[in-house]
């Protein structure tokens, strides 16, 4: 088979861009298992801070953990906490006995409050905690109570966030947090080295099922043809975020299409311009083809879009019903102009397909593509008659009821739809109040269904990430919430 021009790489290129990817990795171990040898995307931001977006790391090295972590549906379960109970603003966290952090010291209620106070009081806050005032205080060594200033149905989801790790007080010696050797999972983060790598040893005295690896190597590879070239050469056992052009290039099964929760969706002005018209809107619906511009543009990998939420969050699709629309009206040639930005690779790719297939429909359309920031503005401002947005649909808490508010509340702070209607208020603010669980999800559905009925947004297709696991790894995890990686249970044959 002949590969476009953009997957061929030259051999030279990728040896040296492979050159001491994990030279220095040891592919021994101590007798019983091999050290896993893993290729990540992007670097340290923040010295490995979990008060910043380098949490998520520290989790997917199972390194450091929090009171709850989440199940599949985004219900909250036992970590470092057993059980809790609410009564109004407060919450109560039974904490679990014979943890022990990675420097020996015991996990107590002092230590919870230490780090939640921390991540409280943090500037800036982490984001599970925008628009959040929350307070932890002891009630005794086994139990720690969260009050938050408003009554919150999701405070346990919310402490599953990893800016949220529970760490040692030796972490908080200085100005900023050090999980070095700090952390309570199956494995004690014992070197990093800035911004090129970090090393991980597995920590006996852990609290659950003993890690099968006896470590992790990681490196930092942020170029996506070299973290596709060491796993096609061995050279790594585990790869985030294999780009899709290379993923033609490996064997198929070395790499797992995982869903994320991120829709691409065509946002439409219903202030003003062409698609204050709910008609038009509904043509503009009709006329796009999602399928053609997954198998186009993503080149097969990703999923076309049913709803607002996709399969990342399986009980959508179990939930949703039939939703009703207007009935489409006739273009008749009027001009609408669509914005995008350049900062994801394949959004410009979008906006053209769809201007073909709207043109097509009997509009006429014109394109602005700009970088996001020189456009977020104008977008938000209600500047465009249509705009093409890859939003993450889930925050934090792994709850989609604050996206849906943002995007599609009358006083919602992302409404690039300009959408103010009474009936998506209503059940946006029903979703909020609702609490964790098959009611909440119940009310989540409403709320998008909601949504689609106005036609003030087209969800077109819900995107994967690619990643990679070595035919010898076993049990490497695929989370799209990208949560977990490398887990007690990950293994190199």
């Amino acid at each position: 088979m002949r590969l476009p021009a953009r997957h061929l790489i030259p051999a030279a290129l990728a040896s040296v861009l492979l050159t001491g990817c994990f030279s220095s990795a040891s592919a021994g171990g101590d007798g019983d298992g091999k050290r896993l040898r893993v290729a990540m995307m992007q670097p340290p931001r923040s010295g490995l801070s979990p008060l910043s977006d380098d949490a998520f790391k520290l989790s997917r090295w199972s390194t450091a953990e929090t009171l709850v972590k989440l199940d599949a549906d985004g219900d909250a379960e036992p970590a470092l906490a057993t059980k809790w109970q609410q009564s109004g603003r407060t919450w109560t966290f039974e904490i679990r006995d014979g943890v022990t952090f990675h420097d020996g010291t015991e996990l107590d209620a002092d230590a919870v409050v230490r780090s939640l106070s921390r991540a409280a009081s943090a500037a800036p806050k982490p984001r599970i905690l925008d628009g959040v005032e929350l307070t932890a205080k002891a009630v005794d060594a086994g139990t720690v109570t969260v009050t938050t200033t408003d009554e919150d149905p999701l405070v346990p989801q919310r402490l599953s966030s990893p800016q949220l790790s529970i760490l040692a007080a030796k972490a908080y010696t200085g100005k900023t947090v050090n999980p070095v050797g700090a952390g309570t999972g199956p494995f004690e983060l014992t070197k990093v080295n800035g911004t090129s790598s970090a090393t991980l040893d597995r920590y006996d005295g852990y609290w659950g099922a003993k890690a099968k690896s006896p470590g992790i190597d990681v490196k930092y590879v942020p170029d996506g043809t070299a973290r596709a070239a060491a796993l096609r050469s061995g050279e790594a056992d585990i790869v985030e975020a294999v780009p899709v052009s290379q993923a033609a290039l490996l064997d198929k099964a070395l790499i797992t299409e995982v869903p994320m929760p991120r829709t691409n969706t065509l946002y439409l002005n219903t202030e003003k311009g062409v698609f204050k018209d709910a008609s038009l809107r509904a043509a503009a619906r009709e006329a796009i083809d999602a399928e053609s511009i997954v198998n186009g543009v993503y080149e097969g990998r990703a999923d076309v879009a049913e709803g607002l939420l996709g399969p990342a969050l399986p009980w959508a699709a179990e939930l949703r019903r039939h939703v009703g629309h207007v009935k489409a009206g006739k273009p008749d040639g009027q001009t609408v102009t669509i914005g995008t930005f350049t900062d994801r690779a394949e959004l410009p790719e979008v906006a053209a397909a769809l201007q073909q297939q709207l043109q097509k429909a009997g509009f006429r359309v014109k394109l602005d593509v700009r970088e996001y920031a020189n456009i977020e503005s104008d977008a938000l401002a209600g500047e465009f008659d249509a705009f093409i947005l890859s939003r993450a649909t889930v925050l934090d808490s792994g709850d989609p009821a604050a996206y849906l508010y943002s995007d599609f509340g009358s006083d919602g702070s992302f409404n690039i739809a300009q959408l103010a209607d009474s009936d998506v208020d209503a059940k946006l603010r029903k979703a909020g109040a609702t609490g964790a669980g098959e009611p909440r999800r119940a009310a989540i559905i409403a709320a998008e269904a909601a949504v689609l009925a106005t036609d003030a947004a087209v969800p077109m297709l819900h995107e994967r990430v690619i990643q990679g696991d070595a035919a010898a790894v076993v049990g490497a995890a695929h989370d799209p919430r990208e949560r977990e990686l490398v887990t007690a249970a990950t293994r190199v044959r």
